[in-house]
C-alpha cells in the first residue's frame, strides 16, 4: 500500500462530498440489482450515476486506489454502450465492482486502509473484461433516431428542453471564454457540467443520440480537465459543433412538443462528429505514456476495521445490519454500509432529473415555478384593470365627500398595496437583454473567423430590462447590424495598422435607459461610412438625383433602402443588399427608430431607440382642450408659464422660447394633433421643456393635471403610423390618455400634422 495513502484517507473522510459519494454508490448498486442481462434497462441510469461518481470523486481528490477503480468501471460501462445492453459477464463484474466500492468507501470513512490492489487480479480481470470504449470510427454505433413519447413524457420533455437552453448558452459562452483563456479551469468545469447534465437528463428520458454525443464530449472535456488534452482551435470547434448539434435536437423536440412535425422520428446525424471527437481523444492518448492502471480485486475481501459505536447501522432500504450476499445482490457480507448521512445527500452531488410535474424544480433549497406566458399576460392585464378600478374608487366624488380618517387610512393602504402589486406584476414581463447580447458573442467570433479578422466584442448594460416581446424581436436586427459592423465596418488588420490603429477591431454593444426609452447601441472603431460612395450608389440606383442639400444623417439613412449595398464584392457574410432594410422594418414594427452617426476613418455608431411597451412609467398628465396626454417624466426637464418677452418668432414663422438665454423651438401640441386649445396664447398656457439625446424642445399645453404611474399599452392599427405617440394608458378616472413620444417631438421639424386625437 502507498505509504501516504493512510494520510489521504484520514484527510478525505471528513470531506463534505463523502455523503454524496456514498449515496451515488448505493444508487449504482440498486440499478445493477435491477438490471437484466441482454437488456438495456438501467444502462443509461448506470452511465449517468457513474458520471456523478466521477465528478464527486474528482472534487474529493480520492486516493489513487479508488480513482483506478472508478476508471475501470468507466471502461466497462463505455463498452456496454457499444453492445447496446448488459452482457452477463460484465453485469456480474460490475456487481462485484460495486461491492468492492462499498467496502472501500466504508473503510475510507473510518480512516482505515483499503485492501491493497494486486496486479495479478488486474490481469485476470482484464482478460475476461470487455474491451475499452470503441476507438475506431468503424465501431461507432449506427445512427439512431429519437421517437418522442409525447403522451407519457410530454411534461418531462418540456422540462428538459426548457433547461437545455440555459445549458446550451453556458456551453457557447464558456467555449468562447475558453478560446481566449484556455487555462480557465472554472470555465472548463462549467462547460463539463453542462454536458454532464445533458447526459444525465437525456439518459433519464432515453434520448440515446443526445446521450451518446453528450457523453463523448464530456469525455473530451474530462481529458482537458486532467490536463491531458490542450484546448486548441480544433477542440474549440468540436465543442461548438457539439453544442450546435444538441441545439438542433432541442429545436426539433420543441417543434414536436408544439404540435409540429407530426410525431415523426428526429433523425440528426452525429456519427461524423463522434468520429472527429474520438480521433482527437485517440491522438491525445497516443501522446501520453501513463502508468499502468491497476484494477481493483473483484473478489469480496474482508476489510479490517473496528466496530462502530452504536451497533449496527440502518441501510437506506430500512433493514438493519447487512444485506444478504446472494449471487447478484449488491451487498457484501460483513462490509459496513454507508452512514445514514448519505440518505440526505441527494442534493449534494447527485445529478438533477426533471421533476414529475414539469412545473416546479428545486435547486439546493431555492424553488422556481414555471408558468405559461399567456397566464402571465392575463395576470398583468387583470392587475392593470384592478389599478384602474382602485383609482376610480379613490377619485369617486361620493367618497371624497365622506370625512372619515379610518376610510382615508384604508384607502391609502389599498393604494400602496395596489401600487406594489402592479410593480411586481409588470416585473414578471420584464427580462434582461443579457441573453440576446450574449448570443452576439458567438456571432462575432464566427464572423471574424470567416472574414479573416480579429474582432473583439465588448458588452455593457446586459442587465437592462425591457419587455420580453422586445427582447425576442430585437435579436434579428442586432444580428444584421453586427454582421454589417464586422464585414463592412472593421478593416483588415493591414489597413488598420497602416492607419495607426490596433490590428484588432472592436465592436461595442450596449444598452441603457434614456428619456423613458431603451437605447441599444452598436458601435465599431472601423472605417466609418463613406458619404461619397453612398451618394454615388444611391444616384446609380435612382434613389436620389443629388445630395447637395442632404445632411450626413439623411445620406446615411439611405443604407436602409431595400437592396442597397456599397460592398465591392459579395461574400457569404453580406454584400447582397439585404439586411439593413430588415433592421429598420423590424425596429419600426416595435415602434422604435434607428439613428446613425459615423466619422470616416474612425468608426460608426448605430443607435436604436425602443419604447417600453407594456411597462410601468411615471408620467406627467397634461390637458389640451378636452384631451389628456401623458409625458414620460424622465424626459421632462422643467415646466413654467412663459412671459410675453420670452416668446418670439423666427422669420415670422417658427416660434422659439428663451429659456435662460437659450432659444428652444416651441411646439404647439394642439396644432400638431388638430384639436382646439383653451390657451392659444403661450402666456396663458404651460410650457414643458422636454429633452432627448441632448436636444430640447418646448411643448405648449393648457394645463398640468398631475403625475401618475401608468401602464403603457400598444396602440391599434389606427395610430400605429403616428410619429408622436408611443402608446396609450387608462387613467384613474377610466379615460384614455395618449402617451407622447418625446424623441419624435424633439425631432419634429416638419409642418404641423393634421391628425385628430
Amino acid at each position: 500500500m502507498d505509504s501516504g495513502l493512510g494520510t489521504q484517507l484520514m484527510a478525505c473522510q471528513d470531506a463534505p462530498d463523502y455523503a454524496a459519494l456514498c449515496s451515488i454508490i448505493e444508487k449504482l448498486a440498486l440499478e445493477l440489482v435491477l438490471a437484466e442481462p441482454g437488456k438495456d434497462n438501467g444502462l443509461l441510469p448506470v452511465n449517468s450515476l457513474l458520471g456523478d461518481l466521477e465528478e464527486v470523486a474528482r472534487r474529493m481528490e480520492v486516493p489513487e486506489a479508488l480513482g483506478a477503480a472508478i476508471r475501470k468501471g468507466r471502461e466497462w460501462v463505455d463498452a456496454l454502450f457499444g453492445a447496446g445492453n448488459f452482457e452477463e459477464s460484465t453485469l456480474s463484474r460490475l456487481r462485484s465492482w460495486v461491492e468492492w466500492m462499498q467496502a472501500a468507501v466504508s473503510a475510507l470513512h473510518n480512516g482505515q486502509a483499503i485492501t491493497p490492489l494486486i496486479a495479478e487480479a488486474a490481469e485476470s480481470s482484464t482478460a475476461t473484461a470487455p474491451s475499452a470504449a470503441p476507438q475506431a470510427v468503424e465501431e461507432v454505433a449506427p445512427e439512431e433516431p429519437i421517437v418522442l413519447n409525447l403522451e407519457n413524457d410530454g411534461e418531462l420533455l418540456r422540462e428538459f428542453t426548457n433547461e437545455s437552453h440555459e445549458h446550451l448558452q453556458n456551453i457557447e459562452l464558456g467555449v468562447l471564454t475558453l478560446e481566449e483563456n484556455p487555462t480557465d479551469m472554472a470555465t472548463l468545469n462549467s462547460i463539463f457540467r453542462a454536458f454532464h447534465t445533458f447526459k444525465g437528463g437525456s439518459g433519464f428520458l432515453n434520448l440515446r443520440p443526445i446521450n451518446r454525443l453528450a457523453h463523448e464530449l464530456e469525455s473530451l472535456l474530462d481529458l482537458a480537465r486532467q490536463q491531458k488534452l490542450a484546448i486548441d482551435s480544433q477542440v474549440i470547434n468540436l465543442i461548438l459543433s457539439g453544442g450546435d448539434t444538441l441545439k438542433r435536437f432541442v429545436s426539433e423536440m420543441e417543434a414536436q412538443l408544439g404540435g409540429q412535425g407530426g410525431g415523426s422520428p428526429i433523425s440528426i446525424s452525429i456519427n461524423d462528429l463522434l468520429a472527429r471527437v474520438r480521433a482527437v481523444v485517440q491522438q491525445s492518448q497516443s501522446r501520453l505514456t501513463p502508468a499502468p492502471v491497476v484494477a481493483p480485486t473483484l473478489v469480496a475481501t474482508p476489510v479490517s476495521h473496528a466496530p462502530e459505536a452504536g451497533g449496527t447501522q440502518e441501510a437506506p432500504g430500512g433493514t438493519a445490519g447487512h444485506q444478504d450476499a446472494t449471487p447478484g445482490s449488491s451487498g457484501t457480507a460483513g462490509a459496513p454500509e454507508c452512514p445514514p448521512a448519505a440518505a440526505n445527500a441527494a442534493a449534494a452531488g447527485g445529478s438533477e432529473s426533471p421533476s414529475k410535474n414539469g412545473n416546479v424544480r428545486v435547486h439546493s433549497g431555492a424553488t422556481s415555478v414555471k408558468v405559461d406566458t399567456l397566464k402571465l399576460d392575463s395576470l398583468v392585464d387583470l392587475v392593470g384593470e384592478m389599478v384602474i378600478a382602485q383609482s376610480m374608487v379613490m377619485q369617486d366624488t361620493d367618497l371624497l365627500g365622506i370625512q372619515s380618517q379610518q376610510l382615508s387610512r384604508n384607502l391609502a393602504q389599498l393604494g400602496r398595496i395596489t401600487k406594489e402589486l402592479q410593480r411586481v406584476a409588470m416585473s414578471l414581463r420584464m427580462v434582461p437583454i443579457r441573453s440576446t447580447f450574449q448570443k452576439m458573442t458567438r456571432l462575432v467570433r464566427d464572423l471574424s473567423v470567416k472574414a479573416g479578422k480579429h474582432v473583439e466584442l465588448h458588452l455593457s448594460g446586459e442587465e437592462t430590462e425591457l419587455d420580453r416581446t422586445i427582447v425576442e424581436e430585437i435579436s434579428d436586427p442586432l444580428v444584421h447590424m453586427i454582421r454589417n459592423a464586422v464585414d463592412h465596418g472593421i478593416e483588415p488588420a493591414e489597413k488598420r495598422m497602416a492607419a495607426g490603429k490596433s490590428p484588432h477591431g472592436l465592436v461595442h454593444l450596449r444598452a441603457f435607459h434614456q428619456g423613458g426609452n431603451i437605447v441599444v447601441e452598436v458601435e465599431d472603431d472601423g472605417g466609418g461610412l463613406n458619404r461619397d460612395r453612398i451618394v454615388a450608389k444611391a444616384v446609380e440606383k435612382g434613389l436620389i438625383t443629388s445630395a447637395a442639400n442632404m445632411s450626413d444623417s439623411d445620406v446615411f439613412n439611405l443604407i436602409f433602402a431595400p437592396g442597397f449595398s456599397t460592398a465591392e464584392k459579395v461574400t457569404d457574410i453580406s454584400g447582397r443588399g439585404v439586411g439593413m432594410d430588415v433592421v429598420r422594418r423590424n425596429i419600426e414594427k416595435l415602434r422604435g427608430k434607428v439613428e446613425i452617426q459615423s466619422t470616416l476613418g474612425k468608426g460608426s455608431r448605430f443607435t436604436i431607440f425602443l419604447p417600453l411597451t407594456l411597462a410601468i412609467i411615471d408620467g406627467m398628465i397634461v390637458g389640451i382642450g378636452t384631451q389628456r396626454y401623458i409625458v414620460p417624466t424622465l424626459a421632462v426637464r422643467e415646466s413654467f408659464r412663459p412671459t410675453a418677452d420670452m416668446v418670439s418668432s423666427v422669420q415670422g414663422r417658427s416660434e422659439v422660447v428663451n429659456v435662460r438665454g437659450r432659444l428652444l423651438p416651441l411646439l404647439r401640441l394642439h396644432s400638431l394633433f388638430g384639436i382646439n386649445a383653451r390657451a392659444a396664447d403661450p402666456t396663458e398656457g404651460i410650457v414643458i421643456v422636454v429633452e432627448s439625446d441632448r436636444e430640447s424642445r418646448c411643448v405648449l399645453v393648457d394645463d398640468l393635471l398631475g403625475k401618475q404611474e401608468v401602464v403603457i399599452k400598444s396602440l391599434g392599427e389606427t395610430f400605429k403610423r403616428s410619429p408622436a405617440l408611443a402608446g396609450a394608458a387608462i387613467l384613474g378616472d377610466g379615460r384614455v390618455g395618449l402617451i407622447l413620444d418625446v424623441d419624435a417631438l424633439v425631432g419634429q421639424r416638419t409642418a404641423p400634422l393634421s391628425m385628430a386625437a
